[in-house]
């Protein structure tokens, strides 16, 4: 049963000692962050998953207690999933760099509360998406989600997939279907188009659409932007 969403973006800048002189520029998407995943924490969810793009194919299942860091920022930022501690028993599991930033907020925002990882790999398509979300919230334990994924990454010349005129329609189309808790519309992206124009949330945001199904759930939107040419996107989803 999902009970609510926190929507937001995923890119290693949103840690300070990553984004290092450019860190005050990304406060209001951290400060919209934190919001959304106050609400989340307020519908008093049993479970939380954290669901944001990972690389391969397929779909990977990360525990509570998995490691990550951004070391490869040149860094010393280490970040764990959640409060479990057996290092142990996640020794061979390392969060890629979207659940990391998931982490990392969750960390910022004090969660104590049972939490565990999925990441999904960008040629899912979306069928797969939603029945990896409709798997998530099946039962009868009340499930809040942290969706992590960027929009595009080609709205300014500057932007790491240069300007395409098709990135700013497209992110437009993405901030009206999270700030309105629309599972059909984001269901209804269109995977190639999102592959060019280097979307990392599409994924993400279909497993959302698939978990929410039935659910009845409002969407807040709280930031819409495109720091440094790449669309970011924080919305609240709620009973």
């Amino acid at each position: 049963m999902l009970v609510a969403a926190a929507v937001c973006p995923c890119p290693p800048l949103l840690v300070p000692e990553v984004a290092a002189g450019a860190a005050p520029e990304l406060e209001p998407v951290r400060a919209a962050c934190a919001d959304a995943i106050g609400a989340l924490a307020a519908a008093r969810p049993d479970r939380l998953v954290v669901v944001g793009p990972a690389e391969g194919a397929g779909s990977e299942v990360y525990p509570e207690g998995a490691p990550g860091g951004f070391q490869g920022f040149g860094v010393d930022v280490r970040v764990r999933l959640g409060q479990y501690k057996d290092a142990g028993a996640v020794a061979d599991l390392r969060l890629p760099y979207g659940l990391a930033v998931g982490a990392w907020l969750l960390e910022r925002a004090g969660w104590t509360g049972p939490v565990d990882g999925l990441g999904v790999g960008d040629a899912l398509p979306p069928e797969t998406c939603a029945a990896l979300g409709r798997d998530l919230t099946s039962g009868a334990v009340r499930t809040a989600l942290l969706v992590l994924g960027d929009a595009s990454a080609c709205r300014t010349l500057k932007a790491p997939g240069y300007l395409d005129e098709r990135a700013a329609p497209f992110d437009a189309a993405v901030g009206r279907a999270l700030g309105a808790a629309d599972g059909t519309a984001l269901a209804a992206l269109d995977t190639g188009l999102a592959r060019e124009l280097q979307v990392s949330g599409r994924a993400p945001w279909q497993v959302l659409a698939g978990a929410a199904e039935g659910a009845a759930l409002t969407g807040t939107p709280r930031y819409e932007d495109a720091p440094y040419g790449v669309g970011y996107v924080v919305a609240s989803w709620a009973a």
